[in-house]
């Protein structure tokens, strides 16, 4: 059976260039204090890996692209998958300390992948012993896979697939796995039919995909006009185009203070606080360089468009974004959580994610070679557009114990890609009780990145800190309904002037 990409996971194909490569990785420590006879060796977990790649067709499955894209890649099974081919490992390097460690992972999301043979592998880091809070004789598993396969949440849902909920082994997730087709290689015949007919029928389904959504267009518009809901985006460092130099660093919080600031703003939510603290942290990083802009920061969030009934399970990006506002231009950081909850309460339309759901729905009817062209153009050091200063993805995880080949994880981070005009990534994955800040960004655009960590742990701290304030009521300014503009000022002049003349009238 024939699997072809969809336009959004191809998408990822057309604008990937060596200076920004569309994988992202899952960083994963684990202690294997906890397996039987306390300790993992590296084939134990060739294994473990090795009994989980039935869970997701990702694992065997390569791609099969055709001369000058002039139609979307299939999906076809890889005739000589060897896991051996995809996993590696090695010891980090002296002092072996969370410096080192970030270098590591850094030059490792930095290289490209083989886009030969399925699009995922795993490195092994071990010698972390000098790691503050990481238990002894821990190592890390580093995990790509190509965006073209994944999103975040079917990456997500491949990792806990992967992993075991005791030490003894049981599977994370019990459901057997439904059966699907890898893919046969089209023949030529087919090749050239189905690009032909796609090239022929891509205007009509491009103008009736148009039409039905010309509603949600309008509405989104006037919504964004009445409510003045447009941001402009400032120039900051991160606009700018973004070399092959990676950097990484990370912190974490708990998710119980993460509620406990919610609380402080009513109505704020989990990525409420979440983009907050990116925002503080920024206005803090951007005033010690002394390049803070007048207006806000402008993120780029994320938005699952699976719905309560989507399957994470199955691979492929069905998502969409949402453009907000992170308030770095308030200094108070409850003030900020209350601007920010504002913004994404009242922008339907953003929180919807409508503006990107359209042109994701458009984006399927556009043929294989012009769609290639274009991203290829627009994502260009020459052409990039500053439509974001940051992108900041939150990822709900598992929120109890994850364990591999019987090790316990006890620390997660993810990294995800730049792109031109984009080159700060802050990627907030959540695990058993916690929620990590991961920062990617590019050597030339922020040297200093352990700074910027700093910057987000005060930024959290503050928000701990502050103590919440009554917010004052919106002012009702609605003359009464069924009353006249011109009649409302007649009565009160006349008001006015029976007040006066009574007190001329009263006895002294």
């Amino acid at each position: 059976m024939l699997k072809q990409l969809s336009a959004q996971d191809a998408q990822f194909l057309y604008t990937q260039t060596a200076n920004n490569l569309t994988h992202i990785m899952g960083v994963y420590i684990y202690d294997p204090s906890t397996a039987p006879g306390g300790f993992v060796r590296f084939k134990d977990i060739i294994a473990h890996v090795e009994s989980r790649v039935h869970t997701s067709p990702l694992f065997k499955r390569r791609l099969h692209r055709l001369p000058f894209d002039i139609d979307h890649p299939y999906w076809v099974e890889d005739e000589h998958f060897d896991i051996e081919a995809h996993m590696s490992h090695a010891r980090l390097p002296e002092p072996g300390d969370w410096r080192q460690f970030c270098i590591a992972v850094a030059r490792w999301f930095s290289k490209p992948m083989d886009m030969n043979r399925p699009l995922w592998d795993i490195y092994i880091i071990e010698g972390l012993d000098r790691i503050p809070g990481i238990p002894k004789g821990s190592f890390a598993m580093l995990h790509r896979v190509h965006h073209a396969a994944v999103d975040g949440a079917s990456g997500a849902h491949a990792f806990i697939a992967m992993s075991d909920i005791d030490a003894k082994g049981t599977p994370a997730i019990s459901e057997p796995p439904p059966v699907e087709a890898l893919g046969d290689p089209p023949s030529s015949a087919e090749i050239i039919s189905r690009a032909w007919a796609a090239s022929l029928q891509s205007p009509v389904k491009f103008m009736n995909a148009l039409m039905k959504m010309s509603p949600a267009i309008i509405s989104s518009a006037r919504r964004a006009i009445e409510g003045g809901m447009t941001a402009g985006v400032p120039e900051t460092r991160f606009n700018v185009p973004v070399g092959p130099h990676k950097m990484f660093d990370g912190t974490s919080v708990a998710l119980a203070d993460v509620a406990l600031i919610r609380k402080k703003v009513p109505g704020a939510t989990v990525n409420d606080v979440v983009l907050t603290t990116v925002g503080g942290a920024l206005r803090k990083y951007l005033l010690k360089h002394k390049e803070l802009p007048k207006e806000s920061l402008v993120a780029v969030a994320p938005v699952n468009l699976r719905g309560k009934g989507g399957k994470a399970s199955t691979p492929g990006n069905q998502v969409s974004a949402m453009s907000v506002p992170i308030r770095t231009d308030i200094a108070d950081p409850l003030a900020r959580l209350a601007a920010v909850r504002d913004y994404t309460v009242e922008a339907k339309e953003a929180k919807a994610g409508v503006s990107a759901r359209i042109m994701t729905d458009l984006s399927q009817h556009i043929p294989g070679a012009t769609m290639a062209a274009v991203a290829r153009l627009v994502t260009s050091e020459r052409f990039a557009v500053r439509g974001t200063n940051l992108f900041i993805s939150n990822v709900p995880g598992a929120q109890v114990p994850l364990y591999l080949a019987g090790a316990k994880l006890v620390m997660q981070h993810g990294m995800a890609p730049l792109a031109n005009n984009m080159g700060l990534f802050v990627a907030t994955p959540s695990y058993n009780g916690r929620i990590a800040f991961s920062i990617i960004s590019e050597r030339a655009i922020m040297p200093d990145i352990a700074f910027f960590r700093t910057c987000i742990d005060e930024s959290f701290a503050d928000l701990m800190k502050a103590a919440p304030k009554p917010e004052k009521p919106k002012a009702d300014t609605a003359k009464p309904k069924g009353i006249p503009k011109s009649r409302t000022k007649a009565a009160a002049k006349a008001e006015r002037k029976n007040a006066s003349s009574s007190s001329r009238r009263r006895p002294g």
